[in-house]
């Protein structure tokens, strides 16, 4: 597998991210240890380890998801190309959540240890780790809210306009569709929806044609309106930096 290049890296020239300075990716070319290609079902961080890798997602789609005691599910997040996987077990000692692959995926490889390398030496780079981790916090406020004061109507509407966004910001729409490769379960265990009620409410989205998700592909005829209905305004995602 040729790898990519700090220099050439195609998030450097996607609209969603604040590229890196030439320095910033001499820099980053050293810090990264090498490439990670994984199958769909692997688990890249589990639950409880203490990995000595940190990881960037360059290609493909994954799930955070914590297991409770009794075998329960919650997923708290799904991971999409650009994001920073591992920070949690670099300052904490261990992961608190697991992390499994989706769909095939490629990930650039960083080593734990070489962290504070990045903090003594290349403060930009420390500010843009600091505001991944607050961008994180900030989405999981917004993940209370919406299980504590939305409908499950609601829960559903505001989760597909904030995957659809971020997947149309990633330069992922084709001819109206993004690519959406989880299952209906996947939906149902971040939104604490039963399986049931959430495919009762994506065919009534389908039928008010206000978002169809089907064969892997999510598209949303009026965003506006599916906004409406999430009890969300659809800003524009500001643009977020990345290792």
């Amino acid at each position: 597998m040729h790898r990519i290049s700090c220099q050439t890296c195609p998030m450097q020239k996607c609209a969603l991210f604040t590229p890196h300075s030439e320095e910033q990716k001499e820099f980053l070319e050293d810090f990264k240890s090498g490439e990670l290609s994984v199958e769909p079902g692997t688990q890249i961080l589990l639950e409880g380890s203490s990995a000595p890798q940190i990881y960037t997602v360059l290609e493909g789609m994954g799930l955070r998801d914590k297991t409770l005691e009794n075998g329960r599910r919650q997923v708290l997040n799904f991971v999409l190309p650009g994001d920073f996987l591992g920070l949690q077990a670099s300052v904490m000692g261990e992961m608190m959540h697991s992390i499994e692959a989706v769909t095939e995926m490629r990930l650039c490889v960083f080593r734990r240890e070489d962290l504070w390398t990045l903090f003594r030496t290349q403060p930009a780079l420390a500010y843009d780790v600091t505001w991944i981790a607050a961008a994180e916090e900030h989405f999981l406020g917004e993940t209370v809210a919406t299980l504590g004061q939305r409908d499950g109507t609601e829960r559903v509407a505001w989760a597909l306009l904030k995957l659809y966004q971020r997947l149309r910001g990633l330069g992922l729409e084709k001819a109206g569709q993004v690519p959406l490769p989880f299952r209906q379960q996947d939906l149902a265990d971040a939104l604490g929806l039963s399986l049931v009620h959430t495919n009762k409410t994506l065919s009534r989205l389908r039928s008010d044609d206000m978002a169809d998700w089907s064969d892997g592909k999510l598209s949303v005829p009026d965003i506006h309106a599916l906004a409406e209905l999430a009890v969300t305004d659809p800003e524009a995602l500001p643009r977020r930096p990345f290792l």
